[in-house]
């Protein structure tokens, strides 16, 4: 490896130390409670080494939240299953939680801790995700709910995919927030993740098919 190669490495490593420094800090003190201060200090450096990579706090969670919101969606299933769209269904809400349970910080931030109006506006490369299956988790799940409409498969008062696609992930949200609050206290004698995890979805998906509608397999 050159010189030039290993200064670039470690260029972003260092980055990557910064951002999973700061994740940690957004989770625990909130976006008004973390300062480029408080992360330097976190990582024993100088705040002016952090200003050698991002120019403020803004633009440091923005690519904190840029770099977590693409792995997320990399996590998705993308196989197409024609005719099973309740398999999918079941598909991108396992890959959910398994995201969850196994980034439980890049979770909080991204969907349990408040952050500024101005990190709500989106950029062109953003919005050009925005509604395309292929790359935004929303969409996908939307898609989904639409083919199973279309297929007759769900309830006659369950017409809009959208009321579908929220009514899912408020499912599946409310297992992953438990779990990452509370699912090492004692007080609660918590089953398997797995057991749960499967249970949710059978509960989900059976809430939305219509009488006689048959379950998705795992």
């Amino acid at each position: 490896m050159s010189i030039t190669d290993r200064r670039a490495r470690d260029k972003e490593e260092f980055r990557q130390k910064i951002l999973d420094t700061a994740r940690d800090l957004f989770v625990v003190y909130g976006y008004d409670g973390v300062t480029l201060r408080k992360i330097a200090d976190a990582i024993e450096y100088a705040p002016g080494t952090i200003y050698g990579y991002f120019k403020d706090k803004e633009e440091l969670i923005r690519a904190l939240c840029i770099a977590d919101w693409e792995a997320f969606e990399q996590s998705f299933p993308r196989d197409h299953h024609p005719g099973d769209p309740l398999a999918e269904i079941r598909g991108i809400g396992a890959a959910y939680l398994r995201f969850a349970l196994a980034h439980p910080n890049q979770y909080r931030l991204m969907f349990m801790t408040p952050k500024p109006p101005e990190l709500h506006h989106l950029d062109d490369a953003t919005l050009a995700k925005c509604g395309d299956p292929a790359r935004d988790g929303y969409a996908l799940l939307r898609q989904t709910a639409q083919a199973a409409i279309d297929a007759g498969l769900l309830r006659d008062e369950l017409r809009d995919p959208d009321l579908v696609t929220q009514t899912l992930w408020a499912g599946v949200h409310g297992m992953a927030s438990l779990e990452i609050t509370l699912g090492r206290d004692s007080w609660y004698q918590w089953l398997p993740a797995k057991a749960r995890i499967d249970a949710i979805l059978d509960t989900l998906i059976f809430g939305i098919v219509r009488e006689g509608g048959r379950k998705a397999q795992a």
